[in-house]
């Protein structure tokens, strides 16, 4: 195992390991194909370990399936009940030869750390690690207890990452109240104000696979029982639907914070205009005013002169908090009486108040870095190991802070060619979360 010692990044304070770190992370290929194995999320778990045993900080490693490795450790002995703050340590794939530079290189160029994992989630995970060590070696250790999470398997839906967690370790989770993951805290500008985005709601996620059967036969017959005709008028009609604007408490929230900027007063009609206010981020944030559902993949089948009796295709749906019903009940008219539905996987929604002394530390910690911006909340279009730590009835909220350049596109880069991060921006990042701490 590689040891800090090693490396040329000697600088401390709060920001003086996150790049080192965060690009080690990144030369450690962990990428989830969603398959048994995850062969490189041991090796990063063992790496995590031993960057907090050498801040004397012990942890331990759990797995169900050899390999698909998550980590826990328990800081500080103070009252109260314990903060989780976790990150995930797998990543989505990435093809090489489409990238400006290898996306396992963690290499730091043009002012950025580029690679697999840099915004997803490498960078949270090296801004905690580097404001723990400090704290550690310094002897600044919370009043608060925290318990510390890096999980596997998150990009394939956490059942053998977080959910594992959940289910063997309950009795060491249950204590803790609320916590603290990935997405949420970074910057997007509108009308040339920045404005940081908490996370403090998800869509739920219904990943699925339709089925149309019919009769089999010859291609040059009449065929009026064509599974693969029933399948491809459901999924026409799926991914052509307008999900109607629906707002939830939080999104309200945001959407009055930006009206104000704009000088206008928010409403579902105008939700739409407000949106687009945050530009390139208005492709992620529009998904999150309507439920929605996109055909993936298609499968049906074997030779062209023949009519097959089953057709299948997979549907990426996301609905939210309190339109579950709405959803389904939409996505089984769309869907027709003969095409049926099987859940891939099939998770929850979530949405904690944005209020409380958690949301206020959040907030003053930014602002002490970056006293003009705007700090509101928002709802994630994608999920995140939140849903399962939920389950224990924690109140969770996305925060991994890091202020944006204004040009870059930076929700493209969420499992997007030429993942990178600022430096400047994890550097800021890890010294908001060292305030963020001495509050919580």
């Amino acid at each position: 195992m590689e040891s800090m010692s090693d490396s040329t990044q000697t600088a401390h304070g709060p920001a003086g390991e996150v790049v080192d770190i965060c690009s080690r992370l990144i030369r450690m290929d962990t990428s989830n194909y969603g398959e048994a194995e995850g062969p490189g999320e041991r090796q990063a778990a063992e790496y995590v370990a031993g960057l907090l045993d050498e801040v004397g900080i012990a942890s331990t490693l759990h797995e169900r399936e050899t390999g698909r490795t998550s980590l826990v450790a328990r800081w500080g002995s103070g009252d109260g009940e314990p903060l989780l703050l976790h990150g995930h340590l797998d990543v989505v794939p990435a093809a090489a030869e489409d990238w400006q530079v290898h996306p396992f290189s963690g290499e730091v160029q043009d002012g950025y750390v580029w690679g697999r994992g840099a915004v997803d989630m490498k960078d949270f995970d090296a801004m905690l690690l580097s404001v723990v060590r400090d704290r550690a070696r310094t002897g600044r250790v919370p009043d608060r207890p925290i318990v510390l999470a890096f999980t596997a398997d998150e990009e394939a839906g956490g059942h053998k990452g977080a959910q594992v967690l959940v289910e063997d370790l309950a009795d060491e989770l249950a204590d803790c109240t609320e916590a603290v993951g990935e997405v949420g805290g970074f910057s997007a500008t509108v009308r040339g104000r920045r404005v940081y985005l908490i996370e403090a709601a998800e869509k739920g996620m219904a990943w699925m696979r339709l089925t149309a059967r019919g009769r089999a036969g010859h291609g040059s017959m009449i065929n009026r029982d064509n599974a693969v005709t029933e399948l491809a008028g459901a999924v026409a009609r799926i991914g052509a639907h307008e999900w109607p604007v629906r707002l939830t408490p939080t999104m309200e929230v945001l959407l009055a914070s930006v009206a104000s900027l704009a000088g206008t007063t928010a409403t579902p009609e105008n939700a739409e205009e407000l949106i687009e206010e945050f530009g390139d981020a208005s492709r992620m944030l529009g998904a999150v005013i309507r439920n929605t559902a996109n055909p993936t993949q298609l499968d049906a089948g074997y030779k062209v002169n023949v009519v097959p009796t089953e057709a299948t295709a997979h549907i990426d749906g996301r609905f939210l908090p309190g339109y579950e019903d709405e959803f389904f009940a939409t996505l089984a008219e769309l869907c027709g009486e003969n095409v049926s539905i099987d859940f891939l996987s099939h998770q929850q929604p979530w949405e904690t108040p944005y209020e409380g002394s958690l949301v206020d530390a959040m907030s003053r910690s930014i602002l002490a870095e970056d006293p003009e911006a705007v700090v509101a909340p928002y709802l994630m279009s994608g999920g995140t190991d939140a849903k399962h730590f939920n389950l224990l009835g924690m109140r969770s909220y996305g925060f991994a802070p890091l202020r944006l350049p204004a040009d870059l596109d930076f929700t493209s880069l969420f499992h997007g060619v030429d993942e990178r991060v600022p430096v400047d921006a994890l550097e800021f990042g890890a010294r908001v979360f060292d305030r963020f701490l001495d509050q919580v």
